[in-house]
């Protein structure tokens, strides 16, 4: 059958998806942008639901399932933290997904309903993911190999890129139109869905630290934050040349220096000269734009992005990670406060352990000295009961804050909380450094 003809007869209503659902149905949003005219439909029928189980790696849209009084319809399970469902993760009314290592960001069921976004086809009956693959391509081949349904709601504002950001109109059950739900172009939020903050003071010194670790012709990851988000945009490569870029996501910034020459890949042992990554965000409509069908950006699967055999055979590659608080032997929590969850794991294992891995590789861990303004200090003798622990005192590399750059690899545990401490807020060293003693002679 001719693809514009299979195309055609897929098309069906969100409502009509959404009376597909039983009671007891398992549902996954494929990671990125839920679809938006799906979840809305199912929403809809909350009073008609009972136990139906949502997977939404990271949650963009407020279906209204995230409030208190949905959990009979709705039982709820997450990756990732974001501002859309925060309440929800705060007040234990839905659960998380460890994220592991370079693999797919959905649970180890098989939905049997899947939602995806794409753009529409193109003349080949190819639609693409827009800024955002994800493992999208493979879990749409795994639900349709486990005869389950794929739908794909169409957005005509999705932008098409090179690498594997592609999906025949064949390999979808059913298409559903877009509807709205704001925020069609590039947000003006961080890359977890948060407001942006004003710039603090610090963040300027901590860049500074960084630009003196950067070298002319690393590749370079960057990872999601609210300190990290900001470095590329506020200058960490200034003077620097022939850098590469290799990461799960684009923060702001990426594009203009790759249009300016700044990051070409030139030195990059795989992928030269391009920019490899998963998802794009962060950035204007102007720059998306420019993005579209560029040769210079490869998009492609994440469980490739984020496999360490890959991310280590980057020779110079330098990951960049944030992180909450770091304890005195160096390990580093990026997930959670004590029992407090405010972020995921995602690929920064991956990336800080590779990279260490790598051939002249090095990974960079990003956090402001204090926290609850100034009050509490980040150098922490102990990481507090219940804190999340993201990547081991093993692994720990280089620790960067306003104050200075610790590098802890090589190091004595003795050493090491002499390096943090020197890194630490100076009203906060004399007792850092009496717990030091306490704990290491």
């Amino acid at each position: 059958m001719d693809w514009q003809k299979d195309y055609e007869a897929k098309f069906i209503s969100a409502e009509r998806v959404a009376e597909m659902v039983k009671s007891g149905d398992r549902i996954a949003f494929t990671v990125g942008r839920e679809a938006f005219a799906c979840g809305l439909a199912i929403a809809a029928r909350k009073e008609e639901l009972k136990d139906v189980k949502i997977f939404a790696g990271t949650p963009t849209h407020d279906f209204g399932w995230y409030d208190a009084g949905w959990e009979d319809s709705f039982s709820l399970l997450i990756a990732v933290p974001t501002a859309t469902c925060q309440d929800a993760v705060d007040e234990r009314r839905c659960d998380m997904l460890p994220t592991f290592p370079h693999e797919h960001m959905l649970p180890n069921w098989t939905p049997d309903l899947l939602l995806a976004e794409v753009s529409p086809p193109d003349r080949n009956g190819f639609c693409s993911f827009g800024n955002s693959v994800w493992n999208k391509k493979k879990d749409i081949r795994r639900a349709r190999k486990a005869g389950k349904l794929v739908v794909a709601e169409l957005n005509e504002h999705l932008i098409r890129t090179y690498g594997d950001n592609f999906i025949h109109v064949s390999e979808i059950d059913y298409f559903v139109e877009h509807q709205s739900g704001g925020g069609e172009g590039p947000g003006t939020g961080s890359l977890a869905g948060r407001a942006v903050k004003e710039t603090e003071p610090y963040v300027k010194d901590i860049i500074r630290h960084v630009n003196g670790v950067i070298r002319d012709g690393d590749t370079v990851q960057i990872g999601v934050g609210r300190t990290t988000e900001q470095l590329v945009r506020l200058g960490i490569f200034e003077g620097k040349s022939d850098i590469g870029f290799h990461s799960e996501a684009t923060p702001p910034g990426v594009i203009a220096l790759v249009r300016e020459g700044v990051i070409n890949g030139a030195r990059k042992t795989l992928h030269r000269e391009k920019v490899v990554a998963t998802s794009i965000g962060g950035s204007t409509r102007e720059e998306m734009e420019w993005v579209q069908m560029n040769p210079l950006f490869n998009l492609l699967d994440y469980d490739y992005v984020s496999d360490y055999r890959v991310i280590s055979a980057h020779d110079n590659m330098t990951a960049i990670n944030n992180a909450l608080l770091v304890d005195l032997g160096g390990q580093i929590a990026a997930e959670s406060l004590g029992p407090q969850i405010l972020g995921s794991a995602g690929g920064q294992p991956d990336f800080a352990i590779a990279a260490i891995g790598a051939k002249g590789g090095r990974s960079l861990t990003i956090l402001p000295s204090t926290g609850r303004n100034g009050k509490a200090t980040r150098i922490v003798p102990a990481l507090p009961e219940g804190t999340w622990v993201t990547i081991p005192r093993t692994y720990a590399d280089h620790v960067i804050t306003e104050y200075g750059v610790a590098k802890l690899r090589g190091k004595s545990m003795r050493e090491r909380a002499a390096a943090l401490i020197s890194i630490a807020h100076p009203d906060f060293r004399e007792e850092l450094t009496n717990a030091a003693k306490r704990m290491f002679g």
